[in-house]
């Protein structure tokens, strides 16, 4: 069986049994309009989804995902602002009270922007986007260097976090909701070797643990 074939499968499965017999309801609700409480951008790492790892249905999140789950900085003119446009929907018209930037162990976007691009590959699109993260890895190897690899990389993952919600408070929609306490930003990295989440804290300025 080739892989279409199996997502063939998949979505008959999804019709069949979740669509028809759970979800029928659901989504004639949902074609009313969608009401996310809460913005996740992601990366497009495939190992870490994050309606499945937040347990969530249809309906439940608003989804951005990116290389590397990064923020751009507010800025105007030209280009194709797609993280941009999407924030703005999220924010300024289903008015979510929360964005989680979620990352992640072992990824690929912040090891390219840490180690270099893998050998033989261009990179024309990558190299320009991960390093609007570079200041994470700088800060990692000024204030960490004598941590094994290892360490430093999942570092710079949640340094390339704490970026991204920096990036967030320079979009002014942004910045209104958050003095009126209508809105809530939150750094989480996903553990998936042992299944752990961490939120940033900022008053201990550390991720914890999300469940103690």
């Amino acid at each position: 069986m080739s892989d279409i074939e199996k997502l063939v499968d998949g979505y008959r499965r999804f019709h069949d049994h979740y669509f028809v017999d759970e979800g029928e309801q659901l989504f004639a609700e949902l074609a009313q309009g969608q009401s996310p409480s809460t913005l996740v951008i992601a990366c497009s790492d495939s190992r870490v989804d994050p309606a499945i790892v937040l347990d969530c249905k249809p309906g439940d999140l608003f989804v951005v995902r990116n290389v590397a789950n990064l923020v751009p900085p507010y800025e105007k003119g030209g280009g194709y602002h797609g993280v941009s446009a999407a924030l703005e929907f999220a924010v300024c018209a289903l008015d979510v009270q929360n964005i989680i930037v979620q990352g992640h162990r072992q990824c690929g976007g912040i090891k390219a922007l840490f180690e270099g691009v893998p050998e033989g590959m261009d990179a024309e699109f990558i190299k320009p986007w991960v390093n609007m993260a570079k200041r994470a890895a700088e800060r990692v190897r000024e204030e960490m260097p004598e941590a094994g690899h290892e360490e430093r990389l999942c570092s710079c993952e949640m340094a390339g976090i704490l970026v991204s919600l920096e990036n967030l408070r320079t979009f002014p929609f942004i910045q209104k909701r958050l003095q009126q306490n209508r809105l809530r930003l939150h750094g989480w990295y996903f553990d998936f070797v042992d299944g752990q989440m961490l939120a940033y804290d900022e008053d201990s300025l550390r991720f914890e643990p999300l469940i103690p």
